[in-house]
């Protein structure tokens, strides 16, 4: 590399220190020291000494003389100044004939320079008299402080293209198209004819060349190899700035030969990608082609586009995140939904199952409201979500809200929303089932428990009418398919006035009876058999069949509690069970198997251990029970008032102590004040 300005050479007197500088196959240059004055070596070119070495820092070191001796001090420098080999940490006494390593360039203190050789004055550069040429270097731009707008002359040329090409990369989703982007831009108004990006790998500490992955690369020309200089990039990424480098072509240096070599540009640029400090990346522009080499309005330009590709790199980056966060959670919904379409499987091969899978079929493509009914563990729940994934709302939302669950006041709120403030704990705005189900279904279990203010309210939204939040005044308008269920009599609760009549009618567009398990007992081996392949998923159990036996057991019980009764004491005797075949001991079943009319006194005279596990195997139930059981059956009696008599004995059992009689019932103590509303159960007096 030349320098311009230095002084011209003077031949030496032989007196005095000196250090003879040597770089490669560089030719010797000795450099006389004055004792007033301090020589600084560096890469920069305010240095005495100039050496245009990656490995050396901008300011390396420096020689004074101090004290009657010469010297030499680091000044920081990355890589060091070695002193015979052995490197310094402070400034070091130096005595005639010691080796000085800087960089790749090596310089011997002596008081005698050698025969023939050079003694040069003023500044001297060690580029090995290359007539490689780093032009100018570049921190900032013409476009970082905007300019006072003058409508009598015309924009600066580059202005405009600037403003453009920041929209279009502001527009990228992956950083390898915004990378095209830039390049596309930058070639748009130069005569580069190869083009790359580079992206650190490492979100934090130094960024070094070799952590540098190329996002995206352009060539002109088929033939041009896609590699940039590795010399230029250590530079850059030391240096902090832009730098534009000519002659490249001319170059002998063995450290550029491993890149440029195979580019044979003429020119160079390469710019940092800086955002808030750091270091992101570099950009490198290689010119090929004689006469077209890049100038310094390309240098500039490139470093503005540098800088906003930082601040678009920073924003790709955030989409591509949420973007894989958004897939993320669309794999895992889709495999939650897989999971629900397995489980809205209708088990069973009965006629009455035939039957329903049959109307879920025909029913499942409309948008009509639906009401499904049967006892309470029938599986409701299940025949709606059959009805959700066989429709065209199956890629969308299935929420469900349990009706006797909450509250009318937390039950509005569930369905509906509300805003921060409307009520007593209400800390922020909720959004509700209607708006988390729209485009879906929601499923409504237990409606018949809905308040009439509520069941006002849920009608106009049956009706197509927007809604608004607790609280709230914004109308809301949602596009949600309603399912509805229910254990109750809905009829007889509309004579009562309980539930509202053109409700009734509203949900009653379409009507689903699920039957309960005694009325298809030939699907319960089927169905006990399902029940037991899924335990085995999740827990490690020996059980793999059922005997014979064990088969008869079940298809004999009565099932009060349905198919969710069944559920439970699969689970249950697979767990405890000890064979790979449960056998009829290792079924457990509870000892409440029918319903029962009996007065208090007679159904719950045993009611100490009301739900313990007995085996099949013991000794039947007294004959009075199993004839009461029958006659019960006989009657016709309804599951409502088998639940009515049984909450009845139970608060009579506990003196009409509610919370300890909820938790013999296994319910909230609200849900027993709901249920003796529902009733119409006093405290006798």
């Amino acid at each position: 590399m030349e320098r311009t300005g230095a002084n011209q050479p003077t031949t030496s007197t032989g007196t005095g220190s000196y250090l003879v500088l040597r770089r490669g196959s560089a030719r010797r240059s000795v450099v006389p020291l004055e004792q007033r004055e301090i020589l600084t070596i560096g890469r920069a070119n305010s240095n005495r000494v100039v050496i245009p070495d990656a490995k050396c820092s901008r300011q390396h070191c420096e020689v004074f003389y101090s004290g009657g001796r010469w010297s030499v001090r680091d000044l920081g420098s990355r890589n060091g100044v070695l002193v015979d080999g052995v490197r310094i940490d402070a400034e070091v006494a130096l005595d005639y004939g010691q080796i000085l390593t800087i960089g790749s360039c090596e310089a011997e203190f002596t008081d005698t320079p050698p025969e023939g050789s050079i003694v040069v004055g003023g500044s001297v550069d060690m580029g090995q008299g290359a007539t490689f040429d780093i032009i100018e270097r570049k921190s900032g731009t013409r476009y970082d402080k905007p300019r006072s707008v003058d409508t009598s002359t015309r924009t600066k040329p580059g202005l405009n293209e600037l403003y453009q090409l920041a929209r279009s990369m502001a527009e990228a989703n992956q950083t390898s198209e915004l990378g095209e982007r830039a390049l596309e831009g930058l070639f748009a108004g130069s005569s580069a004819t190869l083009g790359a990006v580079l992206l650190t790998t490492e979100s934090e500490g130094h960024v070094d060349v070799s952590n540098l992955e190329c996002i995206a690369s352009i060539a002109r020309e088929s033939h041009q190899k896609h590699v940039v200089s590795r010399y230029l990039s250590e530079i850059v990424l030391e240096d902090r700035e832009a730098l534009l480098a000519r002659d490249l072509s001319e170059n002998e240096s063995l450290a550029l030969r491993d890149s440029l070599s195979l580019i044979s540009a003429e020119s160079a640029i390469c710019a940092p990608i800086r955002r808030e400090g750091r270091v992101l990346g570099l950009i490198h522009l290689y010119a090929t082609k004689e006469g077209r080499s890049l100038d310094t309005d390309d240098l500039e330009f490139t470093l503005a586009v540098a800088d906003q590709f930082g601040i678009a790199l920073e924003n790709v980056r955030r989409r591509e995140a949420l973007q894989q966060g958004l897939s993320k959670a669309e794999r895992l919904a889709d495999d939650l939904r897989q999971q629900l379409e397995v489980e809205t499987e209708l088990v069973g091969n009965s006629s009455q199952m035939n039957e329903l899978r049959s109307k879920v079929g025909r029913i499942a493509p409309s948008d009509a409201t639906v009401l499904i009914r049967g006892e309470s563990g029938v599986g409701k729940e299940l025949v709606a979500r059959a009805v959700h994934f066989n429709s065209d709302r199956k890629k969308q939302a299935f929420v469900c809200v349990n009706c006797a669950a909450l509250t009318e006041s937390l039950l509005e709120s569930e369905l509906f929303g509300h805003e921060k403030g409307s009520f007593t704990g209400a800390a922020g705005q909720k959004v509700g089932k209607f708006e988390q189900a729209d485009k879906g279904t929601l499923f409504l279990d237990e409606v018949g428990e809905m308040s009439p203010e509520v069941q006002s309210k849920f009608l106009r939204i049956l009706e197509g009418h927007p809604f608004e939040r607790v609280g709230g005044s914004k109308a809301i308008q949602v596009d949600v398919r309603v399912v509805t269920a229910t254990n109750r009599n809905l009829e007889q609760a509309v004579k009562d006035g309980e539930f509202r009549q053109d409700l009734f009618f509203r949900l009653q567009v379409l009507e689903l009876f699920v039957p309960p398990l005694r009325k298809h007992p030939d699907d319960i081996p089927v169905i006990a058999m399902h029940f037991l392949e899924k335990a085995s998923a999740r827990s490690r159990i020996k059980a793999k069949g059922f005997s014979n036996e064990a088969i008869e057991v079940l298809r004999k019980y009565h099932w009060p509690g349905n198919v969710r009764e069944l559920k439970n004491v699969i689970e249950r005797s697979a767990i405890l069970g000890d064979h790979e075949l449960l056998t009829a001991d290792d079924i457990r079943l509870h000892n409440l198997d029918r319903p029962t009319p009996l007065a208090d006194h007679q159904l719950f005279a045993g009611l100490d251990n009301p739900v313990g596990d007995v085996s099949t195997s013991s000794s039947p139930p007294p004959r009075e029970a199993t004839d009461d059981w029958t006659a019960a059956l006989d009657q016709e009696v309804s599951l409502d008032e088998l639940e009515k008599q049984y909450i009845t004995a139970t608060l009579n059992r506990q003196g009409w102590n509610k919370s300890a009689a909820a938790r013999q019932l296994g319910i909230e103590r609200t849900t027993l004040d709901r249920k003796l509303k529902k009733y119409d159960i006093a405290r006798p007096e």
